[in-house]
């Protein structure tokens, strides 16, 4: 027999973590290779996590709506064959150790602990030794949650504890690992009180780290889209009878986007720590709401792709969130986020920046407004705002200004003699 370990899987492009929601499996299961064993919910996308063995469910080392870094163990499976048996020995020679209580080692084995990538690289990142800290995790392990805790709490915290300390540290480690709590904010009687949790807890989460990483910048533009409006009025009909699905005027904006990215690539670019990474393929994230969360699937490829062929896709993966079916694939590679605020009636409105990428456009509302024309004549045009987000570290504003004017001129030159559709 083997002791084979489950990690829990990188679920997207920037995701760090998950939440498992639900355990499809229980100790004493036996699972085929692929079947899933775990439903888990990130920030970007809520996905089933498949069994990489065929074996049978030893231990499950998370509860349900705890949240697991990548790359930390979730599971262990029991399988045939010798492949981590000498492992699962020397955890059971280890085991007298772990009764002496002496060490704060002794809570994860005797033997050379194990830690997670993502832990290795935030103690390496912040010169941590990682032996002077007492896990909370599942089994005494060091989470990524404790390291943070021990950088915040500055080097005084990280000095290795005195022998005659350690004991009454194991015994009152719980109550360590517990936060300061902060004051409630009282609820009234007749107030609804919705616990957070789940994707809304991850959106949170993701949301924060976006506005204290990156120091945003925004701009805007107003453009003239009449002629586009003539043309997709001209168009829509016929185009619903032949394709089934509606010819959107998100499917022009995107398309637009995506010529005006392919000339200026700085725009499709990324922070990475010391260096910027600027992506040749350019794979629109689009945001799609339900009545409960956001989500961000991707248009890959879309400067190759025909008015037609993003409105299909636009119409394919709203329908994939709102049935649920929505996989990680589909969530992964996005290298700019075009958001479509319009359609509820926004005018203007500042998007966050979709970690990791360096910008998001808010396409508004389009709004019939009265415009001076040449010769001071006054017209009533379709007028929308585009209004960008950007990271000042990656971009400026000099760059930015240019791309909003190609967009706005990419827009206003499209008219029913210019479009094509298919």
């Amino acid at each position: 027999m083997a002791i084979e370990k489950m990690k829990m899987p990188q679920l997207g492009e920037s995701v760090t973590e998950g939440t498992i929601s639900t355990w499809l499996v229980k100790p004493g299961d036996h699972v085929q290779k692929y079947d899933p064993i775990a439903e888990v919910m990130t920030d970007k996308v809520n996905a089933e996590v498949p069994s990489s063995y065929t074996g049978t469910i030893q231990e499950l080392l998370f509860e349900e709506g705890e949240t697991v870094p990548v790359g930390e163990l979730i599971c262990s499976i029991q399988t045939e064959g010798e492949g981590s048996e000498q492992e699962a020995k020397q955890e059971q020679k280890v085991k007298p150790a772990e009764a002496d209580g002496e060490t704060g080692e002794s809570l994860q084995s005797a033997g050379k602990p194990r830690y997670s990538p993502a832990v290795l690289k935030l103690s390496q990142e912040h010169d941590i030794d990682l032996k002077t800290l007492n896990g909370t995790g599942a089994g005494g392990r060091i989470t990524r949650k404790d390291v943070l805790k021990a950088i915040e709490s500055g080097p005084e915290a990280l000095k290795p504890p005195a022998a005659s300390e350690r004991k009454a540290d194991m015994q009152d480690s719980k109550e360590q690992a517990v936060p300061p709590k902060r004051n409630p904010i009282q609820a009234a009687a007749n107030d609804t009180i919705i616990p957070v949790s789940g994707i809304r807890k991850a959106i949170a989460q993701n949301m924060t780290r976006a506005k204290q990483e990156i120091p945003h910048a925004w701009t805007m533009v107003e453009a003239d889209v009449t002629g586009l409006v003539s043309a997709r009025d001209a168009l829509k009909k016929e185009f619903k009878e032949k394709e089934g699905y509606n010819l959107t005027y998100f499917a022009f904006f995107v398309k637009a986007v995506a010529q005006a990215l392919k000339e200026f690539p700085e725009m499709n670019s990324m922070w990475d720590g010391d260096r910027i990474i600027q992506r040749k393929d350019i794979h629109l994230s689009i945001a799609v709401a339900t009545d409960d969360a956001l989500y961000v699937p991707v248009i890959k490829h879309a400067d190759e792709k025909t008015i037609k062929g993003i409105a299909r896709e636009i119409y394919e993966l709203a329908g994939k969130v709102r049935s649920g079916k929505l996989s990680a694939d589909d969530m992964r590679g996005g290298t700019f986020t075009v958001n479509n605020t319009g359609s509820f009636g926004s005018v203007q409105s500042m998007g966050i920046i979709n970690h990791p990428q360096a910008a998001i456009l808010q396409v508004e509302s389009i709004v019939k407004k009265p415009v001076v024309m040449e010769g001071n004549m006054i017209a009533i045009r379709n007028m929308v705002n585009l209004c960008l987000s950007l990271d000042h570290r990656v971009l400026d504003g000099l760059v930015a200004g240019r791309f909003l004017a190609r967009l706005k001129g990419i827009l206003e030159e499209m008219n029913e003699k210019t479009i094509s559709i298919y």
